[in-house]
């Protein structure tokens, strides 16, 4: 998917693992019950979230460094 993602192809992808989507995307998207809480760039949902829902969740991840790593440049 990283090779994909680095040829520009574009996907639409449903994970829980954060630090992957942190890492590829260059939009993510938080949903709750279905609906759309959040959306924007990577930096700004897992370094500057504006929703309590989407900092709530965040927060249940003790290790917050693996949201920090450098970004691939593939889109997602």
């Amino acid at each position: 998917m990283r090779i994909l993602a680095q040829d520009g192809l574009t996907m639409i992808v449903v994970t829980h693992e954060l630090a992957f989507a942190r890492q590829i995307a260059d939009r993510v998207m938080f949903l709750k019950d279905g609906l759309i809480v959040e959306s924007g760039p990577p930096d700004q949902i897992f370094g500057d979230a504006h929703s309590n829902e989407t900092r709530r969740f965040l927060s249940h991840f003790v290790n917050r460094e693996q949201f920090h790593a450098p970004r691939g440049r593939g889109k997602l």
